[in-house]
């Protein structure tokens, strides 16, 4: 028969040797949860930017028309010669003539602006029809001087002094 110290030493030995790859165990599963957090979090992180990412694009693509409507309220470099037609039209609609003096261009960039020099001729009436016209239209405009003069009994003349907002031609009308 085999003596009980000898079995006490085995199942303390076997204790041991369990306690021991419990612990192994314990450490590489602690080390591995640790791997498994950091990267949970780095999905977090991605998806929130991701998040963000297509949050700005649906954001841009809301707001692409409003850009549109709202350089249409400038008048391109090219375009100039078109917007001084469209005056010239407006003023012969309401049975008056418009002489342009000067245009000009002041400012640099997105701050650029026309500075168009113009007279008006006709009867009181259609002067200031065609003035409240231009005034009016649907641009970044404003009327920096005027001088309204009566030369004979039904003929009148405005000198008028416009600013006019104006974009570079290499500005796109809208974003892609």
């Amino acid at each position: 028969m085999k003596s009980p110290f000898i079995h006490i030493i085995l199942a303390g030995t076997i204790c041991v040797a369990i306690m021991i790859g419990y612990g192994v165990l314990y450490t590489d599963i602690g080390a591995e949860s640790v791997i498994v957090a950091n990267t949970e979090r780095q999905i977090v992180a991605k998806t929130e930017t991701e998040n963000s990412i297509v949050s700005a694009r649906a954001s841009l693509a809301e707001i692409a028309s409003d850009e549109a409507s709202i350089q249409n309220y400038f008048i391109p470099e090219t375009g100039v010669v078109s917007f001084i037609d469209t005056l010239q039209t407006q003023a012969e609609a309401l049975n008056a003539t418009t002489s342009i003096l000067s245009v000009s261009m002041s400012g640099i960039g997105t701050q650029a602006a026309l500075k168009i020099a113009l007279t008006v001729k006709g009867t009181f009436d259609s002067v200031m029809r065609t003035i409240g016209t231009i005034e009016y239209m649907p641009y970044d405009l404003s009327i920096s001087t005027l001088s309204l003069e009566q030369d004979t009994k039904n003929a009148w003349h405005a000198d008028l002094n416009l600013v006019v907002g104006s974009i570079p031609a290499g500005i796109a009308t809208s974003t892609p």
